[in-house]
């Protein structure tokens, strides 16, 4: 092998081995986010569980707000894919739904409740909402359909308040729903969303 490609060959390896510990230290970062308040993680922890040291941690990202606001971008990447569903398919919107609130419920309810302590909590959990309308909207477009201006945002704003977490967080931590009667209950609310007083079922 000569030795200009040997030196590419290096590179490569070098590139392919940072990108990796880049993504470990990420997955570390979204696993103790998920775990305790954001007030909790402290770049030991974070390099702990990666393997690597603190200052990789620091040289790779810079800081722990920017360690997180990275980690947030690769989690909001997941969650969109995770909660891909058909258009106009309630009960597999429910299923998609309900799976993403019992296994990352209790983070997102904590992210929620600190909001106003930081601004990149604040902006996580802004980015959060958006999303959750974004897909409210794709998952459900026939509740939609020929509505305009205030009869549409009223409609956008039901369906994002019944598929809310906070909606979840009531039916099955507050009043002690099993996820069978949550389900069901969700689809409940949803029934005359998705087929309004005088419309076909």
């Amino acid at each position: 092998m000569k030795s200009d490609e040997v030196r590419r060959y290096d590179m490569t390896s070098r590139a392919a081995a940072a990108a990796a510990t880049g993504e470990r230290i990420l997955d570390a970062a979204i696993d103790l986010f998920w775990e305790r308040p954001t007030d909790q993680i402290v770049l030991a922890d974070v390099a702990e569980r990666a393997g690597v040291t603190v200052q990789t941690v620091l040289r790779r990202f810079g800081n722990k707000d920017q360690l997180l606001a990275a980690a947030g971008e690769r989690q909001f990447a997941r969650t969109a894919s995770e909660r891909e569903v058909p258009a106009d398919d309630p009960e597999r919107a429910v299923d998609v739904l309900l799976e993403h609130y019992e296994t990352h419920g209790a983070g997102v309810l904590r992210l929620l409740a600190a909001e106003s302590s930081a601004p990149l909590l604040s902006e996580l959990a802004d980015r959060g909402r958006a999303l959750h309308r974004q897909w409210c909207v794709a998952a459900f477009p026939a509740a939609l359909r020929g509505l305009r201006g205030a009869a549409r945002s009223r409609r956008t704003a039901q369906l994002v308040a019944v598929c809310d977490i906070h909606t979840w967080k009531l039916l099955r931590l507050d009043s002690g729903l099993s996820r069978v009667q949550t389900r069901l209950a969700l689809l409940e609310l949803l029934g005359p969303l998705l087929h309004p007083i005088g419309e076909p079922a």
